[in-house]
């Protein structure tokens, strides 16, 4: 990925890690700023733009919710605040997860990398939200489908997918092959803001399992 005039050079390098193992280090280095520069410097919206939608659709204030790659606990800070308090987050950054543990917003916050198979039975479950960890270098499509089998019928999945990663990636064919296949199907899905400052925009999506 390019690096554009308006990028922030540690979002630029996580985007273009060469593994996980470099991915890690740029975390562990970048927890204690994270939230400054993504919001302040890039103007990042996806942590708003993911609750609001799951909020609007979530009536259940009792719901069990995964925040999956919950970094420093953004997204757990505004579901929280709305009296979701059945929260439990995982994150493959010791670092990250140890800030999002000072904010005593989860019931549970476990190290986890999500490219590999949830450590979650079958219809676990309400809501999967997943803010800001469909992005370049980080988690791909293929894991919508782990993301769909801990979620109960008719729980929700609300994720975004950053724009050059959404083009990058097969992440139509594989909702598609989801929904044909009658296990899921579209409730929102759209283009929002993502990074404003950087000028970089998403896909906003929420899904409901079906069967």
């Amino acid at each position: 990925m390019k690096h554009t005039k308006n990028m922030i050079s540690t979002i630029y390098d996580t985007l273009n890690a060469s593994d996980l193992d470099e991915l890690e280090d740029i975390y562990k280095n970048w927890a204690s700023d994270y939230e400054y520069d993504v919001i302040q410097l890039a103007g990042y919206v996806g942590h708003l733009i993911t609750s609001d939608l799951l909020l609007n659709n979530l009536e259940n204030s009792n719901a069990r919710i995964l925040d999956a790659g919950c970094g420093t606990g953004l997204v757990g800070e505004i579901l929280f605040k709305n009296n979701f308090k059945n929260i439990e987050g995982i994150d493959f950054s010791e670092e990250m997860l140890s800030i999002a543990n000072q904010k005593n917003i989860y019931k549970s916050l476990n190290l986890f990398d999500l490219t590999k198979k949830l450590a979650y039975s079958n219809n676990s479950f309400d809501a999967v939200i997943c803010a800001g960890t469909f992005t370049c270098g980080h988690v791909g499509p293929e894991s919508l489908e782990e993301m769909l089998r801990i979620t109960k019928k008719g729980g929700f999945i609300c994720f975004t997918v950053r724009k050059q990663e959404w083009e990058a990636a097969p992440y139509m064919k594989i909702l598609d092959k989801l929904v044909n296949s009658y296990s899921l199907k579209k409730v929102v899905h759209n283009t929002s803001d993502y990074n404003i400052k950087e000028g970089v925009s998403c896909q906003l999506c929420l899904y409901q399992k079906t069967c």
